[in-house]
């Protein structure tokens, strides 16, 4: 993949939706009047106070709803549909507990087109695929393990490389390292960092963890309470790529401090009137 920075490479329009037409009829939003332009090769994190919208959010990005009202673009295509262009990984790893680390990674070279009907053909190419994933997360020697034989982490690592296999332009993260501890959650922080600097997919994290966000995102998004809209767009003034040094310089925590405060502002907030413009904070 070759990156233009500054390429549109998501476009969210004036999106809105209710999950049901009863809900359309009486005006109960779950995300309103969302605008939003992603560069290609992008890295963005989505915070705010729970129940705010932000997987619901990450449903419209991925096609699996359609708004109420609005338009997405994804890589200048308006989405109708669930895409196959993007990776998923959530807090809970999901691998299936009969396949072993490398047959879970497969797994998306096997259900997805074009790679479905080339998968017995290719199989040696996409298990190198795999194994060289596997290897850069540092779960060489894991590939024949059953997921009860691996940690917590050693399995969001392999989530992580399922949601990679078939090399697509855009990464969705929601919530992946929520369940973890402190220190398995910046190791792998960290090979995240180390994968999307190396390949610069789209990225779109949903975190509550805002030295989460800030060590990782180029930008990131505070959405308010319910019906969730975008209040704040903080652009991350810090250079790639970052080490976890980072995290405890002055520079770094006034940033995290900022964001608490503007989440804890929206914590507090009523629900917003419709559209007001979305400030941008540096």
């Amino acid at each position: 993949m070759n990156p233009q920075p500054d390429k549109e490479f998501v476009a969210f329009r004036d999106v809105w939706l209710a999950y049901n037409d009863e809900l359309l009829a009486a005006n109960h939003y779950a995300v309103e009047a969302i605008d939003l332009s992603v560069r290609q090769g992008e890295f963005i994190a989505i915070v705010g106070p729970s129940g705010c919208g932000k997987s619901t959010f990450m449903k419209l990005t991925t096609g699996l709803k359609m708004p109420s009202r609005g338009q997405i673009l994804i890589d200048g295509q308006p989405v109708t549909g669930p895409l196959k262009i993007s990776g998923m990984a959530f807090q809970a790893p999901s691998l299936l507990p009969w396949r072993t680390t490398l047959h879970n990674v497969l797994l998306p070279l096997e259900i997805v087109e074009p790679h479905r009907s080339q998968f017995k053909a290719r199989r040696r190419q996409y298990e190198e695929r795999a194994r060289m994933l596997l290897q850069k997360v540092g779960l060489a020697g894991y590939e024949d393990k059953f997921p009860w034989q691996l940690s917590g982490g050693m399995q969001q690592r392999a989530s992580i490389c399922r949601a990679l296999i078939h090399e697509p332009k855009m990464l969705l993260l929601d919530e992946p390292f929520g369940a973890l501890d402190a220190f398995t959650r910046e190791e792998l922080w960290c090979i995240l960092r180390d994968l999307w600097v190396e390949q610069k997919f789209n990225v779109i994290l949903v975190t509550h963890d805002l030295r989460e966000s800030v060590f990782l995102a180029d930008t990131v998004y505070v959405m308010s309470k319910s019906p969730g809209r975008f209040v704040v767009k903080r652009h991350i003034d810090l250079p790639h790529p970052r080490d976890l040094e980072l995290t405890y310089t002055r520079e770094f925590t006034d940033i995290v401090h900022e964001l608490r405060g503007h989440i804890g502002a929206a914590r507090q907030a009523a629900a917003p009137a419709p559209a007001p413009s979305m400030g941008t904070a540096r």
